[in-house]
């Protein structure tokens, strides 16, 4: 399996809207998305730059998704 790269905050934002999570509300620089079993996901969004791949994987985790799922949307996008 391929390293997670660092991703774009709003082509994140639209790979977390494939798994179901929409955005609630923005707080300065910080996405916040939830799901409807209210999973609460935080995306900070910094024009420029990108989601490194820490944070990536954080936030696979919180979301409950899978590096295959991952790479899979990643891939059609």
């Amino acid at each position: 399996m391929p390293k997670i790269p660092p991703v774009d905050s709003r082509r994140l934002i639209k790979i977390l809207e494939n798994f179901g999570f929409r955005v609630v509300r923005q707080k300065g620089s910080h996405v916040i998305m939830m799901n409807e079993e209210k999973t609460r996901i935080v995306i900070p969004v910094h024009p420029g730059r990108k989601v490194k791949p820490g944070l990536v994987r954080a936030i696979m985790r919180e979301a409950g998704i899978s590096r295959e799922e991952f790479f899979k949307i990643l891939k059609k996008k």
